[in-house]
């Protein structure tokens, strides 16, 4: 358990309600891998708009749930706002890719979902 992300901050913004961090675990896994496929979408099509986008908003749940990326995750978000052309950013996308496939697995087993 908590390999690949963290429950402090969540179990502290939940007071330790054990259902609502249930809850945001779920919202975790409703909505990030969601993200970071169009994330994924948009780097590879170098849309620099929706890159900046899904990545600026997974940044908030990456960063509650403590997945150790948010700085490169912000290096993509960078890449898409700034329209850094002459960046490669694919190697910083398949570590934050990575994580959150990492985390989702092991929220899945964690909280039998």
């Amino acid at each position: 358990m908590e390999q690949h992300y963290k429950l402090f901050r969540v179990r502290e913004l939940a007071d330790n309600d054990e259902d609502f961090i249930a809850t945001l675990a779920e919202a975790f896994l409703e909505e990030v891998p969601e993200d970071a496929e169009r994330l994924k979408k948009a780097v590879a099509e170098n849309d620099y708009y929706n890159a900046y986008q899904a990545a600026h908003k997974m940044k908030p749940t990456i960063d509650l749930f403590e997945l150790g990326i948010l700085d490169i995750l912000i290096e993509v978000q960078d890449w898409g706002k700034f329209e850094k052309r002459d960046m490669d950013i694919s190697s910083q996308l398949a570590i934050v890719l990575s994580a959150v496939e990492n985390t989702v697995a092991e929220i899945k087993s964690d909280f039998n979902l």
